[in-house]
């Protein structure tokens, strides 16, 4: 699963990184919980919270069924 993640996320990247930011591994949990930090602009951005949820989490469970829900840590 970590390999398929890891390929949803460098097809996401290059949106993100366009605006300055990027967007990082940092686990991925039993539960199917995948655990990212949002680096660059996207830090601290007041719309980091729907990039995450609108964008990267609904594709990533697009791309990977087995994601169930995507977090961002600091």
């Amino acid at each position: 699963m970590k390999e398929a993640v890891e390929k949803a996320l460098a097809r996401v990247r290059p949106t993100l990184q366009r605006d300055g930011g990027d967007v990082e591994l940092v686990a991925i949990l039993d539960d199917g919980t995948v655990k990212v930090r949002l680096t660059g602009a996207c830090q601290g951005c007041p719309m980091s919270r729907a990039t995450l949820k609108e964008g990267i989490e609904k594709f990533l469970k697009s791309e990977v069924p087995a994601v169930r829900s995507v977090e961002a840590v600091e």
